[in-house]
């Protein structure tokens, strides 16, 4: 039914897959988790479960997690050219390069993006719950 990605980019692992599987003949559903890191492939379900090769596409191409005996291992929502992967927790906001108008070479001019961005940490506690216990 679906993949779940979750990026722990701080993790020796960092990233953790999560597929929700269904069987509709005995309504019995299933969570199958991983752990993977940036290099090391996690191998397919596609043999088994065809209709993962949709959603294993679409970690590749948002977040970079290879898969080992893929059929089509190729780039759905962004184009081929595009550098990086999306949905890295260390992409940076505003992409890896910005266009301006350079009025003293009366051309527009392609700039790298250098921006300094520390990983942002949550507070995992509810807002409606206290910070101050009384």
């Amino acid at each position: 039914m679906d993949l779940i990605v979750i990026d722990y980019p701080t993790e020796k692992k960092r990233f953790k897959l999560i597929y929700s599987l269904l069987s509709y003949k005995t309504n019995i559903r299933l969570n199958l988790m991983t752990f993977t890191t940036e290099s090391t492939p996690v191998v397919s379900l596609t043999t088994v479960y065809p209709s993962c090769n949709w959603l294993e596409r679409e970690a590749w191409d948002l977040f970079g997690i290879c898969f080992f005996n893929h059929p089509d291992l190729r780039r759905i929502f962004t184009d081929y050219s595009f550098y990086g992967f999306a949905l890295r927790k260390d992409f940076p906001l505003t992409g890896f390069v910005e266009l301006q108008y350079n009025f003293n070479q009366k051309r527009i001019t392609q700039n790298f993006v250098s921006l300094s961005q520390d990983l942002r940490l949550y507070h995992y506690i509810s807002p409606w719950v206290s910070r101050v216990q009384k």
